[in-house]
Formats: structure tokens, C-alpha cells, sequence
């Protein structure tokens, strides 16, 4: 493995002067959000120092190591047990989610596919805010019903579970910090008997609340304690993902 952060400075042009600076980061050392905070505070620096002042940032609260021991801490108290018991209960039993190919699925999972890129209109999201408010949720509790009806429809099946990434910024002292707290959630969403779409999307605020409130308990150890059946063609719990 290379060095987790490395650092070039690339001359663009000498007249007039321009420069770009190149920051290549392993993803153990910095997530989503650390990227916005270390563009920042690089901004902020750049600039005290270009006009001669000092460093205009103020000491974070806590450092990376100490979220390492809050996390060490709660995943060897009771905290586990209630983190481990509420996702065992939740995913335990999940039909696995059988998705129509165009292609025979491979023996072994890769990474290999396509992409289709759409651009929603501002009409569209207007709605979905519109109806996040009618039903006391948010854009993304719509976008998981949303998401499950049609998955319900597409496959025929009313039990399947949804993947999501989460911040894992739990606390008000990380928002700053720079390192890896995200983590993966799985929603299992239950279709069956929901009316219409509020009725579903009240059963997806629910979810969504119940994940969060669990979502402390790191993706591995969720897959450790459910021990599902292993099949290297798909992934553990969960075959699709909503990342918002």
C-alpha cells in the first residue's frame, strides 16, 4: 500500500504564474465530507499565509484518535448488545433481492458495468420537497419509497432491503474533522398492505428513523452478527443502494 495522503504541485503556466495543487487521499484517512473540510481549511490557510498572518483556524475540540476510542468503547460495552440485537431483529430473514438482468449473473461479483446519468428538473424536486413536508419526512425517506415501490413492481416482491451510506457523524465535535466515520446502513423496507403512497412513505420514515438511530454498529460487524448465506456473486443483505 502507498502513502494514505500525497501532495504535487504542478506548474501550469509562468506568465502569468499559475499553479495547481494535487491531493491524492486513501479513503481510510478521509471521507465525503472531510473532502469539503479540507478545502476549506487548505483556503483558509492558503490565504492567511499568502498576506503574512497566522493560521486563522481555530484547535478542534477533539482529534480523529478520540473518535477512535468513543468507538472502541461503545463496541466492548452494552452499547454493542443493543446496536447488535436491534439489527439482528430488523435484517434477520431478508428474501434476497432477485433483480432482472439482461445477463446471467457472473459466478463472482465485480465491478464491471455501465451508467446512465439523468438530470431531475427543478419541478421534480420541488415536488419531492413538497411531499416530504405533506408527510412530516425528508427527500430522502421519499426517495426510499420511491426507490422500493418501483423495485416492488419491477420484481414482484414486497420484503427487501435497501443499502445507504451514512455520515457516522453522530456527534457535534466531528462535523470538523477530517477522517473516515462513514458507514453503511441497510433498510429493510416491508411493502405489503401499504395503501398508497403515504402509507409507504410513513413505513420508510420509520425505517430510516430506526437506522439512524442504529447506525453506530459498524457494516461488518452487522453482517457478522446476521451471518447470512454467503454467495460471492452478490453482496451480503442487501443488492441495491440509495446514496443521497
Amino acid at each position: 500500500m502507498g502513502p494514505l495522503l500525497r501532495a504535487a504541485l504542478v506548474a501550469v503556466s509562468r506568465e502569468p504564474a499559475e499553479h495547481m495543487a494535487l491531493l491524492t487521499l486513501h479513503h481510510i484517512v478521509a471521507d465525503g465530507r472531510s473532502i469539503g473540510v479540507l478545502i476549506r481549511e487548505i483556503a483558509a490557510l492558503y490565504t492567511a499565509f499568502a498576506e503574512g498572518r497566522p493560521s486563522p483556524l481555530a484547535p478542534p475540540p477533539v482529534q480523529y484518535p478520540d473518535f477512535a476510542l468513543w468507538q472502541r468503547g461503545w463496541l466492548t460495552g452494552p452499547r454493542i448488545e443493543e446496536l447488535t440485537a436491534y439489527w439482528v431483529e430488523t435484517l434477520r430473514g431478508t428474501p434476497v433481492l432477485e433483480l432482472p438482468t439482461d445477463l446471467p449473473r457472473p459466478a463472482a461479483r465485480s465491478e464491471h458495468g455501465g451508467f446512465v446519468r439523468r438530470q431531475l428538473p427543478a419541478a421534480i424536486t420541488a415536488g419531492l420537497s413538497a411531499l416530504a413536508r405533506r408527510g412530516q419526512a425528508t427527500r430522502f425517506m421519499v426517495l426510499v419509497a420511491a426507490w422500493g415501490a418501483l423495485l416492488a413492481r419491477t420484481v414482484g416482491q414486497l420484503d427487501l432491503a435497501i443499502g445507504a451510506p451514512v455520515a457516522g457523524r453522530t456527534r457535534p465535535e466531528t462535523e470538523g474533522l477530517i477522517g473516515f466515520f462513514v458507514n453503511t446502513i441497510a433498510l429493510r423496507l416491508d411493502l405489503s398492505g401499504a395503501t398508497d403512497f403515504l402509507s409507504l412513505l410513513a413505513r420508510s420514515r420509520q425505517t430510516a428513523l430506526g437506522a439512524f438511530g442504529h447506525q453506530d454498529l459498524p457494516f461488518d460487524k452487522v453482517v457478522e452478527a446476521i451471518q447470512p448465506a454467503r454467495d460471492r456473486s452478490r453482496s451480503p443483505l442487501f443488492q441495491v443502494m440509495l446514496a443521497f
